[in-house]
C-alpha cells in the first residue's frame, strides 16, 4: 500500500471536520498531495466519517485517475485535481458545507473582513465564487478564479459551500475551521446591527504580522 503516512494523516484530519461541526453525514471531503510523487490521497465517496480508515483512502494522479484503492474516490475529485494543477503550491484541499459560511454562499455574498482574526488569517474578505454542478472540473475552476486575486486561503461557492486550500492538508483544514468561525461571528453581528469595517490598510498590517511575525 503506497503513501501510508499520508493516508493516515488524511484519515485523521477527516475526523476534524465533524468535530468542528463543518460537515453532516457523508458530506464534505479533504485531500492531500504528496510533494514527491504528485499523487493525491482523497476520501472515498459516500463513506461515513466514523468509518474512514487509512486503507480505504483512494490514491489518484493529478488527472483524477485512480492509482490505488478499493473504493470510488470523492465526487469532487476532478475539482480537487484541477485546483492542484492550477495552484502549484497547494498541498491540501478541503470542501465543507458548514452552516454559517454556506448561508452566505446561498445568498451569493462574500464574508466581509470585520474581525482582526479574519484579517490575520484571510487578509481580506472571503470571496464568493459562482455556481457549477458537481462531478467535473467546473467547481475547481471557480475556486481558482475566486482565489486568484485574494490573500484568502478559502472561498465560498454560490449555492454550494466552502473550499479551502493550504500548503498541506492540516493548514487547509485550519482555513476551513476559521472560515466557519468567522462566518458565524459575522452573521451574529448582523443580527445586532451593521458590522464596523476595518480599513484595508489595517487588514494588510494584521495579515503581514500574522504571516511573518506571529508564532514560533
Amino acid at each position: 500500500m503506497i503513501l501510508q503516512a499520508l493516508r493516515e494523516e488524511v484519515c485523521a484530519l477527516h475526523a476534524e471536520l465533524p468535530r468542528n461541526n463543518l460537515v453532516a453525514w457523508t458530506s464534505g471531503n479533504l485531500s492531500a498531495r504528496d510533494s514527491e510523487t504528485g499523487l493525491i490521497v482523497i476520501k472515498p465517496s459516500g463513506i461515513k466519517f466514523p468509518d474512514l480508515r487509512p486503507e480505504n483512502m483512494v490514491i489518484v494522479d493529478e488527472s483524477g485517475k485512480v492509482v490505488e484503492g478499493n473504493f470510488k474516490p470523492s465526487s469532487d475529485t476532478a475539482s480537487h485535481c484541477y485546483i492542484y494543477r492550477n495552484r502549484p503550491g497547494t498541498g491540501g484541499v478541503v470542501h465543507t458545507h458548514s452552516r454559517y459560511a454556506t448561508a452566505f454562499a446561498v445568498v451569493g455574498k462574500e464574508i466581509p473582513c470585520v474581525t482582526t482574526a479574519m484579517g490575520d488569517e484571510f487578509g481580506g474578505p472571503i470571496p464568493c465564487g459562482g455556481f457549477a454542478l458537481i462531478g467535473g472540473e467546473e467547481i475547481g475552476a471557480l475556486v481558482v478564479e475566486a482565489l486568484k486575486d485574494s490573500h484568502s486561503p478559502a472561498c465560498i461557492l454560490r449555492n454550494h459551500g466552502v473550499f479551502a486550500i493550504g500548503q498541506d492538508a492540516e493548514s487547509a483544514v485550519k482555513a476551513a475551521v476559521m472560515t466557519e468561525d468567522n462566518a458565524a461571528i459575522v452573521w451574529l453581528a448582523m443580527q445586532i446591527g451593521t458590522p464596523i469595517p476595518i480599513s484595508q490598510e489595517d487588514i494588510d498590517k494584521l495579515h503581514y504580522r500574522y504571516t511573518h511575525i506571529y508564532g514560533q
